[in-house]
């Protein structure tokens, strides 16, 4: 009945659809049984030869997703009116996927957002909702009641709730197919850090199309294809890349959840090599963490080989990264000309740049000092003055207009020099939900010596170089770490309400590189009356868990500066590129400073430590777990194991999200038993709690592999 309601009334197909929904809607008509989606809820691939029978619990095939999605969709054009919004609050998984494209084929703008964990003020959730306005909340039963009265406890109780896995699938029979306009809004992209003031990016139909059709021609994706990936399904590079793109090329797409990548990331190696995926990327980050938890016997039954198409975006690319990664999964059969570094972002819908297909990236040596004066030189591999590495992100689009603008003067820079990268062309995306002026300034630009535009101001700095892309740094203050972005405001704001000492609006929250990786450091002001009786150890920590528990990240340094001495511009605003610069030169008026201690024991003693401890034999007791747990942390945070305290909740050192997840997988692997996360760090947040119930719950003479539901 499906099938010949789908024949009967959809749009009629052509070479090139207008929209999504068209697409989707013949891939169902004329592949019903095809598989579209297959989610491993544990990121376990334990198969080479997996069977359709063998998925069908985690798998939706065309057909089965063409049901799904009518039936949500149904349901909400007999409850909602086109251009509404609804917000989607659930965790990765196939409810997700059908939850999206039901509002996509019912006309209902999508607001896709990270459901809040357990113990997590909703400060961000909050914002959304009040910016975005939603008529309903998109969720499953297993967070319905919880959500409810997180809600009910805010100012906006009174919205109303789905939960989608409910609705029978006799409602697709009651879908009416519309006519999409390729200038109605999608969905809208929040920023990924934002709690106080979010910034939705107004995402078309017309604006998906362009850029997937950009994507598709860049990676060459096609039926044959096969996708993987662990990427948050929320923002632009996990949505677009692993949900949206594969129904565009009509591709198999194999989908994990981030914490099973971060728990053990050789599930993304296995997942490719078991599914032989042809297209899978990563922040870089994911690369170095591949090669940093690799065990060597894990490359065993890797086949990389069909790795046709491995993205790099979303953070600085390091080179080094690459190279390491290649050279280590080079015997499973990876080639470096896999790798594609690209450039993109959520204000131009996703794709912007790209090395071209089997091409090694492109790396060029640069003078270190020039670069620092706005120049994009490159040098000799054998000059001795100071240099660096910088990574291609290829050439822009064809049909989109890229230029490197002096940010100050609105001028077009010279081939060569740094400038801020400013877009045009149909994969911009719509402005700002509901904030004309900031729409205005960021998407309405204009070049000044000829008028040329509008353009989209990127915030990012980079320059051309016989026509590539070379992204060099930012001139807005966004963080970018592991791959999220953070708005240092939104950081500040948390922090300065933390402790009475730190003295209001006068602080500054920026990333800085440590030992390669990006790692966020907070300056703030202290009032004068707490100067005499400095408790410096006491309030770095209240910032780092204020900081933690909100942003699930860690600070690796806290600055606290003498009063009035934060630089400022004469209206009063923050100068956080200077306030960063000062720090690295050591300029600033500190009065007190907490940063991470260097461990005394060298990497082989800490290894030979961390295998006596794997090899010790029996049960762990609660004092056993107590002991293990200090070890650990104080390894994850480079300090003293005595300086981390039994009784004192663990958010207050910092943790961030993945330094929570690889604890919890060593745990599970020296208790045999499956942990969560999320429930363990914050229902039991002292090391004291929670080896008392683990010791209870979770240990047993013969260590027995518990269900997740069964330690919970």
């Amino acid at each position: 009945m499906l099938l010949s309601h789908l024949n009967q009334s959809s749009s009629p197909q052509t070479d090139v659809s207008p929209t999504l929904v068209d697409i989707l809607l013949r891939r169902v008509r004329e592949h019903p049984d095809q598989p579209a989606y297959t989610f491993l809820k544990d990121g376990e691939a334990k198969t080479a030869q997996l069977t359709h029978s063998q998925l069908t619990h985690a798998q939706l095939t065309y057909g089965q997703l063409g049901t799904r999605v009518q039936a949500i969709a149904a349901h909400l054009q007999s409850t909602l009116s086109p251009g509404e919004r609804a917000l989607l609050l659930m965790p990765p998984g196939l409810e997700f996927i059908t939850a999206f494209w039901g509002c996509l084929c019912a006309e209902v703008i999508a607001v896709p957002a990270y459901p809040p964990r357990r113990n997590q003020r909703l400060d961000r959730i909050l914002g959304i909702v009040k910016d975005a306005q939603p008529s309903l909340i998109l969720t499953v039963s297993d967070l319905l009641d919880s959500l409810r009265s997180k809600f009910q406890d805010s100012s906006l109780g009174q919205l109303d709730f789905l939960a989608i896995d409910t609705l029978p699938e006799h409602f697709a029979s009651d879908w009416h197919p519309v006519a999409i306009s390729p200038n109605a809004l999608a969905l809208l992209q929040y920023t990924s850090g934002s709690t106080g003031s979010p910034k939705g990016a107004m995402v078309s139909h017309g604006n998906l199309m362009h850029n997937c059709q950009l994507i598709q021609t860049a990676v060459k994706v096609s039926t044959k294809s096969r996708s993987v990936s662990w990427l948050p399904p929320y923002h632009d590079m996990g949505l677009i890349n692993g949900i949206i793109q594969p129904i565009h090329a009509g591709c198999w797409s194999i989908l994990m959840p981030p914490t099973a990548f971060l728990q053990k990331p050789i599930r993304w190696l296995k997942a490719i090599s078991t599914f032989r995926a042809t297209h899978s990327g990563a922040p870089n980050f994911a690369y170095e963490l591949c090669v940093q938890r690799l065990r060597p016997e894990q490359k065993e039954t890797l086949d990389l080989s069909p790795w046709n198409v491995a993205f790099n975006g979303a953070e600085p690319i390091q080179a080094q990264v690459m190279e390491t990664f290649a050279a280590v999964f080079g015997d499973c059969g990876f080639q470096k000309q896999a790798f594609m570094p690209c450039y993109g972002l959520a204000e131009s819908t996703l794709m912007v740049s790209w090395q071209p297909i089997h091409q090694a990236p492109n790396v060029v040596t640069v003078n270190s000092s020039r670069l620092t004066e706005g120049q994009i030189e490159p040098v000799s591999h054998l000059s001795t003055g100071s240099t660096q590495p910088l990574v291609s992100c290829g050439v822009p689009a064809t049909d989109l207009t890229v230029r490197i603008v002096n940010p100050q003067t609105g001028q077009q820079c010279a081939a060569g020099t740094i400038g801020e990268i400013w877009i045009a062309g149909a994969s911009v995306t719509q402005g700002y939900w509901q904030q004309p002026e900031l729409t205005q300034t960021t998407f309405q630009a204009y070049l000044n010596n000829d008028q040329d535009g509008p353009f989209l101001r990127t915030g990012d700095l980079g320059g051309l170089l016989d026509d590539e892309l070379f992204i060099t740094g930012r001139l807005k203050d966004l963080i970018i770490i592991r791959g999220r972005n953070y708005y240092p405001h939104d950081i500040e704001r948390v922090v300065e309400t933390s402790h009475p000492a730190l003295q209001a609006h006068s602080g500054a929250a920026f990333s800085v590189a440590i030992d390669g990786q990006e790692q966020l450091v907070v300056i703030y002001e202290v009032d004068r009356s707490y100067l005499r009786q400095l408790n410096v150890p006491e309030i770095a920590k209240a910032i780092r868990q204020a900081v933690s528990m909100q942003f699930e990240l860690a600070v690796h340094s806290v600055v606290l500066l003498r009063p009035n001495s934060l630089l400022k511009t004469s209206s009063g605003k923050v100068k956080r590129l200077a306030c960063r610069q000062a720090f690295l030169q050591g300029t600033l008026n500190i009065v007190g400073q907490d940063q991470p201690e260097t461990l005394k024991q060298n990497a082989s003693e800490q290894e030979n430590s961390e295998q006596e401890n794997a090899e010790t034999s029996g049960p762990m007791t609660e004092r056993d777990i107590q002991e293990w747990m200090r070890s650990r942390i104080a390894h994850a945070l480079k300090i003293d194991p005595h300086q981390v305290e039994l009784d004192t909740p663990l958010a207050s050192y910092g943790l961030d999200s993945a330094v929570v997840v690889t604890v919890t997988t060593e745990l599970e692997d020296r208790l045999g038993c499956e942990l969560d996360p999320a429930f363990l760090f914050w229902e039991y947040p002292t090391i004291q709690e929670m080896a008392l119930y683990l010791s209870t719950n979770a240990v047993s003479d013969t260590a027995p592999r518990h269900s997740q539901a069964d330690v919970r």
